[in-house]
C-alpha cells in the first residue's frame, strides 16, 4: 500500500474522532522515518488550536488508533511516531472554513477564470469570501476561486477594542 493511500484510509479512520472531539481533519500523511513510520495528522477548528487542544485530539487519535485492528494492516507491524499540529500559514486556503478562518488577513489567490485577486478579507460565508482590494471591496464566489494564500504581515498594527470591567463599564 503507497503511503498516500496509507493516509487516504487513515484519515476515513480519524476523521469521526476529529469531528467528536470538535476538529476538523485537514490531513493525514505517512511517511517512512528510519524503522518507524511517522503519521503526520494536521487538525483545525473554528477559534484556532493552543497546545492543550492540539494535546487533546492527539490523546484521542492516540488512543483510536491502538483500538482498531486496521491500523497494522495499513501501517505494518513497525512502530510509528504520531505528530498532531495545526495546519500552519502556509497552508493553501481550499475550503470555505479556510477563507472563513482567515477573515482580517491579507491573501492573495488565483481565479479560475484568469488573473488574480489580493487583499484583505472582509468575510466569508458557504458561497463565496469579500476581499477588501485597492480597488474596493470584491464578493468572489468560491465556484470563481482558486487556490489562497496568506501573506505573512511583519509590521501591521492591529486595533484592539478598549478593556471593558466584569460589570460591562469601560474602564
Amino acid at each position: 500500500m503507497s503511503a498516500a493511500s496509507t493516509g487516504k484510509a487513515l484519515a476515513d479512520l480519524l476523521a469521526p474522532v476529529a469531528g467528536a472531539a470538535g476538529f476538523d481533519l485537514e490531513d493525514v500523511e505517512v511517511v517512512p522515518a528510519g524503522r518507524r513510520k511517522l503519521v503526520r495528522i494536521i487538525v483545525d477548528r473554528d477559534g484556532g488550536l493552543d497546545l492543550d487542544a492540539v494535546a487533546q485530539v492527539s490523546r484521542e487519535f492516540d488512543a483510536a488508533l491502538d483500538r482498531w485492528t486496521d491500523v497494522d494492516r495499513l501501517l505494518g507491524k513497525s512502530a510509528f511516531t504520531l505528530e498532531v499540529s495545526s495546519p500552519g500559514v502556509d497552508r493553501p486556503l481550499t475550503e470555505p472554513r479556510h477563507w472563513r478562518r482567515a477573515v482580517d488577513r491579507l491573501v492573495e489567490a488565483r481565479l479560475r477564470g484568469g488573473g488574480e485577486i489580493s487583499g484583505r478579507i472582509l468575510g466569508a460565508d458557504d458561497d463565496g469570501v469579500t476581499i477588501a482590494t485597492s480597488a474596493g471591496d470584491r464578493t468572489v464566489p468560491f465556484a470563481e476561486l482558486g487556490h489562497g494564500r496568506v501573506q505573512i504581515e511583519f509590521n501591521r498594527t492591529v486595533s484592539t477594542p478598549p478593556s471593558t470591567s466584569a460589570e460591562g463599564g469601560q474602564q
